[in-house]
């Protein structure tokens, strides 16, 4: 890939004395491979928005003095990518904690991880971690509960730890003591307490919203966490870039953690290397009038911005493997048998109360929805919505279980349908962790996104990272290779990664394609993936992604 400095090129210019202003290129990529436009080797930049795309020749007119022209050498230039479900706030920031446990031990397994945390950590507030799996946690097996386990390393500080999918938590009695849990508290909404089944006391695991809470009382205590958490965001950033990503859709922004605050500092300094749609998190146990008042502050959907704030971020349920995910037919075995069909945060009713409450205030939806039960509860309030007059972009992300029935309202209510594909177990079909929770007959329905494309409903797929790998390539790769429960072509996953996904966002006027007048947001590949195998796809090496015409991430730099 070659940079050609302007002054080099004076000579070879041909200008027109009454070429405009407005006429003139900030930028030229030449000798390059387009996606959608075979029959074209150049796109003209200005302004930060696309001015040409066509044969080098008729885009010499466009040339002044100060165009930075590249050659891409028959480098592959596509639609930046659109992330439509990505944690890059949460997935690499130190705030989060820094006691990391081993994903594949036992609860004795994890005892030599947890002195180690205690052992580099000495500082006496709440000590927060990460990674574990909860089926080793919480095996019946276990001569001690997690709760015996962690006390006797942690018996005085507090200790709060987060499994893999952010939706369990692993706390101890110091933790218990300070968020007032006891075995006789009563649950909060969208969470539950576990308790130890032979002697119904608290064995030290929170489900969903009760290990939120908590989560949030530790994460609100730590001392730097600004400094921390804008450190954590420019490292997610700068990973996002390096993989080809223009625009996030928030996983979530958890406002009162401070969230917010950081986005706009990170803003102000210019930082942003990619477009940002923030989504407020709406907490199920506040009531409703505060979080539409903060929600009002903030709005924003100036498409010319960087940071728009016009979709929150709701859970409709959980997720299978605790029982938390909502299903219309009862579990087979659940560790919370209180609750067969699982939880809701937002009931189907105070859902269809909020939709219309975020409609007056400018804001549309991206809906947590795993089960069935979940997913047609959310379909339902969104109907309601678009009776209501709604004509906003409503999204439910993971879509994991959808019973036969509910496939066609998609299309029919205009609604996303935002997958994670991104891990190998998804591509294998391998959900066999799934049948002890569901049976057969619904592990073999999970995750089928040709049911729901061949119904035209707009289908996005994004990363939920880093919780599944971030590169997009990967996940548009695996949607090919999961075969009949996949996507039909590599142009239906290019389409999920980019203009499906701003569709979801609301922005498909402003970018997700290569066309005239749309910004200048590109992701430059080495190779053309649409000619390649399926198997070579995720190989393919990100060179450069530009956004608005500027240049944030150059592998060769």
């Amino acid at each position: 890939m070659k940079r050609l400095s302007p002054l080099t090129l004076i000579a070879s210019l041909i200008m027109s004395s009454t070429t405009l202003a407005s006429e003139r290129a900030d930028m030229m990529l030449t000798n390059a491979m387009i996606y959608g436009h075979d029959n074209a080797d150049t796109i003209v930049i200005s302004d930060g928005n696309i001015m040409f795309v066509g044969k080098e020749d008729d885009a010499r007119k466009y040339r002044a003095k100060n165009t930075e022209i590249i050659d891409l050498e028959q480098a592959y230039v596509m639609p930046g990518f659109i992330d439509n479900h990505n944690h890059v706030f949460e997935a690499a920031s130190e705030a989060g904690g820094n006691c990391e446990l081993s994903m594949d031990a036992s609860l004795e397994g994890q005892i030599p991880y947890l002195e180690a945390c205690s052992r580099n950590d000495k500082s006496k507030g709440w000590l927060m971690g990460y990674g574990f799996s909860l089926d080793a946690i919480l095996n019946e097996d276990n001569r001690q509960t997690p709760l015996e386990v962690i006390d006797r390393i942690f018996p005085v500080r507090p200790v709060v730890i987060m499994e893999q999918t952010s939706h369990s938590m692993w706390v101890n009695s110091a933790a218990l003591k300070l968020a007032g849990i006891t075995k006789d508290t009563p649950e909060p909404q969208g969470g539950k307490i576990l308790k130890d089944p032979e002697s119904d006391e608290l064995n030290g695991i929170l489900f969903d919203n009760a290990g939120d809470l908590v989560m949030e009382m530790a994460w609100n205590s730590l001392e730097g966490q600004f400094n921390q958490s804008y450190d954590g965001l420019m490292a997610g950033l700068e990973e996002s870039a390096a993989n080809g990503i223009t625009t996030i859709g928030d996983g979530r922004l958890y406002w009162k953690r401070g969230w917010y605050e950081v986005w706009k500092q990170a803003e102000k300094d210019g930082n942003l290397t990619a477009r940002v749609s923030l989504r407020p998190w709406i907490y199920p146990t506040d009531s409703m009038e505060p979080q539409l008042a903060f929600l009002k502050t903030i709005q924003s959907s100036d498409a010319s911005n960087l940071l728009l704030v016009d979709q929150v971020k709701m859970y409709s349920d959980g997720i299978t493997i605790n029982g938390t995910a909502k299903t219309l037919a009862p579990y087979l075995n659940t560790y919370i048998p209180d609750e067969p069909f699982g939880i809701n945060y937002i009931p189907p009713n105070q859902m269809k109360t909020w939709l219309d409450a975020l409609d007056k205030v400018g804001y549309s939806a991206h809906i947590h929805a795993i089960g069935d039960g979940a997913v047609r509860e959310s379909l339902n309030a969104i109907e309601h919505a678009r009776q209501n007059g709604s004509v906003k972009p409503y999204t439910l992300t993971h879509v994991e279980l959808v019973d036969p029935e509910d496939v066609t309202r998609f299309a029919q209510l205009d609604v996303t349908a935002d997958f994670q594909v991104g891990s190998e177990y998804v591509v294998e079909h391998d959900h066999s962790w799934a049948k002890l929770f569901l049976g057969a007959k619904r592990t073999h329905a999970l995750m089928n996104l040709k049911a729901i494309f061949d119904t035209g409903a707009n289908l996005t797929l994004s990363s939920d990272w880093n919780v599944h790998e971030l590169n997009p390539l990967v996940g548009i790769a695996n949607s090919i290779r999961m075969g009949n429960t996949g996507l039909p072509n590599i142009e239906a996953a290019i389409d999920a990664y980019t203009i499906n996904a701003a569709t979801s966002l609301g922005i498909e006027n402003v970018t997700g394609s290569i066309d005239v007048g749309k910004s200048a947001d590109f992701a430059i590949l080495e190779q053309d993936i649409t000619r390649l195998s399926v198997d070579d796809i995720a190989n393919t090496e990100i060179l450069m992604t530009i956004l608005q015409g500027d240049i944030v991430f150059d592998a060769e730099e």
